[in-house]
């Protein structure tokens, strides 16, 4: 049996997964948890990054199928980013603030929001999102960055991975194209699910600008501002 095909029989479990072990709360899908002593994650092998990262363990198991086969067929994925809680996407908007503070708050917020979620709003907080290779959209247009980009076009799919954030050529709203940013639907679309049921704005709070995310519907536009392959896995 080829590796191809024993990696594609593989990877079909990885697309169910424990209700209870999986449960989401508010907490959760707001980030304000510490993910380092959660029991659903698990930190990432140096193997597949060069630094400290965590991602949930179902999430990581297809990754790591994912990533085998891509060597197999000479392709190199390189996990960038995962797991980010309350706290440090915080502290990613609080710095971004202080560089931006020439323009209006609403401005402001407005041009961290092109690549970066205001806390409580981000995917990274579920541990099912993941950054790859390089957070430069340039590097994946020619050379090895182009390979490795249709490569996940062509096949990270199949993992249950997909790109949530492409181009709004088609009228998706929210944040710019990340080529590089790819989410594990299986779950990360009953985190959506859920918050979208049970978060409202008076939740998102306790940062700069934190009073602007209902003017700039950060739920509608930001959270649920996802590509139309990812809304229709979603929907089927």
């Amino acid at each position: 049996m080829s590796i191809k095909r024993l990696l594609f029989i593989i990877f079909i479990p990885l697309f169910s997964f424990s209700q209870k072990e999986n449960a989401p709360s508010k907490d959760f899908v707001l980030g304000r948890f510490n993910y380092k002593n959660h029991p659903n994650f698990t930190e990432v092998a140096s193997a597949h990054s060069n630094k400290s990262i965590y991602l949930n363990k179902d999430v990581y198991k297809a990754f790591i199928e994912m990533y085998e086969l891509a060597k197999t067929e000479h392709i190199s994925l390189k996990i960038i980013s995962g797991t980010r809680n309350f706290d440090e996407q915080k502290a990613i908007w609080e710095r971004k603030w202080k560089i931006y503070n020439q323009l209006k708050p609403i401005d402001r917020a407005k041009k961290i929001l092109e690549y970066s979620s205001m806390p409580s709003s981000s995917r990274h907080h579920w541990g099912t999102d993941i950054d790859l290779n390089s957070l430069n959209n340039t590097y994946f247009e020619k050379g090895k960055g182009k390979a490795e980009y249709q490569w996940l076009l062509n096949n990270a799919h199949k993992f249950g991975f997909y790109q949530v954030y492409s181009n709004k050529t088609n009228g998706r709203t929210g944040y710019n194209l990340e080529r590089w940013h790819w989410s594990y639907l299986p779950l990360a679309s009953r985190y959506l699910h859920f918050y979208k049921k049970h978060i409202t704005y008076s939740d998102i709070n306790n940062f700069s600008g934190s009073q602007l995310a209902g003017s700039l519907n950060i739920i509608s536009d930001y959270v649920n501002g996802i590509s139309k392959q990812a809304k229709t896995f979603i929907n089927n």
